[in-house]
């Protein structure tokens, strides 16, 4: 695939890994392109230990519709949904 086929990206290898686990080229593009996007080495909270800020804020850098309105327990269903 030519890269000037899909959107950039800033983590070239979890988007193609992304991809070959079957996810559009969009939502690949977004998973890599967020600031932690491939990390590795710290461990994260579990989302039953974030803040709803918290949250919401990887809600809005995966660009998840309807954020705005969702209570901590909804965004925490939609990013694992998301991923």
């Amino acid at each position: 695939m030519d890269k000037n086929d899909r959107p950039s990206v800033m983590n070239e290898e979890q988007y193609e890994a992304l991809k070959g686990k079957g996810m559009s080229k969009e939502k690949a593009a977004r998973i890599a392109n967020t600031s932690d996007a491939g990390k590795k080495g710290g461990a994260s909270k579990p989302y039953e230990e974030r803040s709803k800020k918290e949250l919401y804020e990887q809600a809005k850098d995966l660009e998840i519709d309807g954020r705005s309105k969702m209570d901590k327990e909804e965004l925490i269903k939609a990013l694992r949904e998301d991923c």
